[in-house]
């Protein structure tokens, strides 16, 4: 009893042995993905892949994450995309075949693919699966966790059944390192690899490749079957000479030289100012050789590019090579990104003393209003503005602006191309037909390429990147918006303006209210020679145009035609009350003005057709109506925010109404003038028919007649139609309070780009110059077409693409001698050569060494190696001996025409039994890479299990 309480003979440890390891769990997860993926039993059974196929064809991968304990893989399965893959499984292959990746060992038709997984390179193989370390895991470089997950691979095959072959990430992962194996029935195939630094001596050539590649095999056979070989050299061409590269830096000194206007302002560069072709890589191919046919060992080689029967070319690209358009374009679009005005960008020195002027220009109105002894004409406020803007430019230092005088007149000459005609001529025609030129731009939202926002955005982009940055484009819009004052202060119209084409409206306005008062002032002149000066004439309402018609009294009374214009009570041709003190009611009128229906009609265009007014029987006359203000795009905007701003309220609808029937009572007012005694029916019969309804009665005769009275709508309490009309007097047009005041809106656009920022300049001109880089590139033979929406900076990232294909396509003719005017069968497959070289990985050279475009790139290779061999040897010679020792080409200085390969790259095949001489004759192969810092054996050594 006192054992059995011992609490110690209680405590006791049970190993279980059924418990699965981590190892095992390893190994089993491995097989779930197997399964998983449906790559269990054999692989047998499809056609080769055709040649090429590994190149054109598609390649898929599919992964997975595994864990070994807490260590973390990645399982990927690699493969090819076959159409024949559906059908290839309802065949049932032969029992004892080999393997799918055995069989591709030995094919030939995909050797040394341009494009493909490295395994593939060296393999051969359409489908494999790859073992590797998770992401931020440790390489796997000791050599027992090697061994245990070769093992493990070669467990899982086997238990599967799966005939994949299968590899695991050894080493370092820059090391390209693969380890593998692929089972079969009765047959297993190791994959092997050998990787160094430095290329042993006596393996530097194919004699010593094929003695590794025998005792590895280790064939027993009397004679060995015969080895089947494929060499592929590789040369790399570095040193282009200067007449291979064709683009010629521009010559910034010269860019505004010659004939003041700048013609080359016009131009957006265009190429790259580096050559973007790196490299030209000649790959020479034996594909088909055999041992004893070619020699190649330590002393001796047979292995003459010129003689190989196979060339193929790939080039390499420069990485985003520097191109002028590119640069110019991203430089332009980097200023959106600044966010200082344009007196912060001047400085100070600039600001201030531009600051004080520019209080002139911001109290030009205030000034109206003060007395002052000078004479009034000249308080208008675009005296104001003109002075100030003299003394802007007065005393600015020439060293603080950031453009020349020389260069800054020739922007704005090249962006006004009609200044040079108003220097010559005063005549305003000229400059009229001018302004009407209209452009296409090509489906973007842009300008058209002759207008001045289109030349503004050019200009733009060549100050910012060759002129001073956004110091000169503040500079340049400075002046430009003092250039868009002075056109309107003097009736000058804008040439090409688009985005603001609402100061054009005004300068029309103001040149047509000065021409009618040129032809009022000349027209009472002729009337006071004829009356003597008499007072008491009158012109008769049809008499004369209504343009015609104005008064003089405005000089009478002191105040000039300029005050007029830029006073805040401005009329549209407008008669001041003094008129109207001047031609009173006539005598038979009774009560004047008081009897509306006796008035005398003004502003009268043309009958309405037979239609009366109801209460006189009079004619209905159209009257002459005012032009509703023209609306642009940002205008519409404002209008449309202020208006929801004023909600759905009884008072809101109200003033939104009020707001929105300026236009209507001006209408009214007109239509009251040219028809004294009318009615609110009159009106809605001519200006809104539908609200006037007509229906036929009987009246008390009995007689059919037609009444018709106001629709619903316009009986509805409180309608602003009927408080318009209440409220609108008998005003013809000409008297009336102008709807568009011209002076007033061209203030407004003035102040609007005043003080835009360089960022808001740039955003608004990007359309324009992103057109323009179209149109150059369509000019370069490109075809660019864009549609729906999009983001300008993937635009800007592909016309930058755009614009380095084409100095490569360039590049490449010019080195192939394209383009000099050649014809023929040749030329045309030098274009197609060329084309290829742009869109696939590796382009084979028809006719090798022999043919037109192998005959070039032959001399190209001449031609660098002459210039990189014999000067630094002619140097040395001179130093040494002198002329007498120097001796002439083709004599002791013997320079070959290829330097030494970049790569030699080896393939052996064959198939012998292994491990004994009578098992299965099983597929060998043996991949070599020999370079210069870099010495790599793949090996897939096939052996018979049946026995072994």
């Amino acid at each position: 009893m006192a054992a059995d309480s011992d609490p110690e003979s209680e405590v006791f440890e049970i190993t279980d042995f059924t418990t699965a390891s981590e190892w095992e769990r390893f190994v089993s997860r491995v097989e779930e993905v197997l399964n998983d993926w449906k790559l269990i039993g054999s692989s047998a059974g499809k056609s080769s892949p055709e040649k090429g196929e590994y190149t054109s064809g598609i390649w898929e991968e599919k992964s997975k994450d595994i864990n070994f304990a807490d260590f973390k893989f990645s399982i990927t399965h690699h493969y090819l995309k076959q159409e024949s893959d559906e059908g290839d499984g309802k065949e049932e292959p032969e029992e004892d075949a080999f393997p799918l990746a055995m069989q591709d060992l030995l094919c030939m038709n995909n050797d040394f693919p341009p494009r493909a997984h490295c395994l593939v390179r060296w393999y051969g193989m359409r489908e494999f699966l790859v073992i590797s370390p998770g992401a931020n895991c440790e390489a796997i470089i000791s050599e027992s966790k090697c061994n245990l997950l070769l093992s493990s691979i070669s467990i899982s095959l086997a238990n599967s059944g799966c005939q994949v072959p299968m590899f695991v990430q050894i080493q370092q992962k820059w090391r390209r390192m693969y380890a593998g194996e692929c089972q079969g029935p009765g047959v297993r195939t190791d994959f092997e690899m050998v990787h160094l630094r430095k290329v042993p001596s006596q393996y530097n050539h194919l004699s010593g490749l094929l003695d590794i590649f025998k005792s590895k095999i280790g064939c027993s056979l009397t004679p060995l079957p015969p080895i089947n070989i494929a060499i592929r050299f590789t040369y790399v061409l570095q040193d282009w000479q200067q007449y291979s590269w064709p683009q010629q830096p521009p010559d910034f000194d010269a860019l505004l030289g010659g004939e003041v206007g700048g013609v080359e302002f016009g131009k957006l560069p265009f190429g790259a100012c580096e050559d973007p072709i790196s490299e030209l890589h000649l790959a020479t191919t034996w594909p088909h050789l055999t041992e004893g046919i070619v020699v190649d060992n330590d002393v001796y080689s047979d292995l003459d590019p010129l003689q190989a029967p196979h060339w193929s070319v790939r080039v390499r690209k420069a990485e985003n090579p520097q191109c002028l358009l590119g640069d110019f374009l991203t430089e332009f679009f980097k200023l959106c990104c600044r966010k200082e005005s344009t007196e912060e960008i001047l400085g100070r020195g600039l600001a201030e003393e531009e600051g004080k002027e520019n209080s002139d220009i911001s109290a030009a109105l205030s000034k109206l209003t003060e007395p002052a002894a000078v004479p009034i004409p000249k308080l208008s406020v675009s005296n104001m503005v003109h002075s100030a803007r003299k003394r802007i430019r007065r005393h600015r230092r020439i060293d603080e602006s950031p453009l020349s005088n020389e260069m800054l007149n020739s922007i704005l000459l090249y962006l006004f191309p009609d200044a040079a005609v108003e220097k010559s001529s005063e005549n305003s025609d000229s400059k009229t037909a001018q302004t009407n030129t209209n452009g296409k731009n090509d489906h973007l939202k842009s300008a058209p390429s002759d207008s001045l926002s289109y030349r503004l955005a050019l200009c733009v982009c060549l100050v910012n990147f060759y002129h001073g940055g956004v110091r000169a484009v503040a500079h340049l819009w400075q002046e430009f918006v003092l250039e868009m004052r002075y056109r309107w202060e003097n009736n000058y119209l804008i040439y090409g303006w688009v985005r603001h084409r609402m100061l054009n409206c005004c300068i029309e306005r103001k040149r047509a209210r000065d021409e009618a008062r040129k032809t009022t002032d000349g027209g009472k002149e002729r009337e006071r020679k004829v009356s003597g000066g008499c007072q008491n004439g009158r012109f008769g309402p049809e008499s004369v145009p209504p343009a015609t018609t104005a008064s003089d009294s405005a000089r009478e009374v002191g105040k000039s035609w300029e005050s007029w214009s830029d006073s805040e009570d401005e009329f549209f041709e407008c008669l001041s009350d003094q008129e109207e003190m001047e031609f009173p009611p006539t005598a038979g009128e009774k009560g004047g003005a008081k009897d509306v229906s006796k008035a005398k009609p003004e502003g009268r265009l043309h009958p309405h057709g037979n239609m009366t007014l109801i209460n006189s029987g009079e004619p209905l006359y159209i009257p002459v109506t005012q032009e509703p203000a023209p609306m642009t795009e940002d205008l519409l905007e404002e209008q449309s925010e202020v208006l929801a701003k004023l909600g759905t309220s009884a008072e809101g609808a109200h003033l939104r109404a009020r707001m929105q029937s300026a236009c209507l009572l001006s209408d009214m007012e007109s239509f009251k003038a040219a028809n004294p005694g009318c009615v609110l029916e009159d009106f809605v019969r001519w200006y809104s028919p539908r609200d006037y309804v007509e229906e036929e009665v009987v009246d008390d005769k009995g007689n059919t007649v037609v009444k018709g009275e106001l629709s619903a709508r316009m009986k509805i309490p409180g309608n602003m139609w009927v408080e318009a009309w209440e409220t609108a007097r008998a005003t013809p047009a000409r008297r009336q309070r102008r709807l568009f005041d011209d002076t007033k809106e061209a203030e407004k656009v003035l102040h609007y780009l005043a003080v835009q920022k360089p960022a808001d300049l740039t955003s608004h001109l990007l359309p324009c110059i992103l057109h323009a880089a179209i149109l150059k590139l369509k000019e370069e033979g490109i075809i660019c077409v864009y549609g729906g929406l999009f983001h300008w900076q993937d635009v800007l990232n592909q016309l930058i693409a755009v614009e380095t294909v084409i100095a490569r396509a360039r590049s490449l003719k010019a080195k192939f001698g394209i383009g000099k005017g050649e014809k023929g069968e040749d030329a045309e497959e030098l274009e197609k050569f060329v084309s290829s070289l742009l869109e696939e990985p590796e382009v084979a050279v028809t006719g090798a060494g022999r043919g037109p475009a192998g005959s070039i790139i032959h001399r190209l290779f001449v031609s660098a190696q002459r210039a990189a061999l014999l000067a630094p040897l002619d140097d040395d010679l001179g130093r040494v001996g002198g002329a007498e020792d120097r001796k002439p080409m083709g004599g002791g200085i013997n320079v070959p025409d290829f330097p030494p390969p970049a790569g030699r790259e080896i393939l052996l095949r064959t198939c012998v039994p292994r491990p004994a001489p009578y098992s299965k004759a099983l597929p060998q192969r043996l991949f070599c890479v020999l370079m210069r810092d870099e010495f790599r054996l793949a090996g897939a050594f096939s052996s018979d299990t049946s026995f072994f």
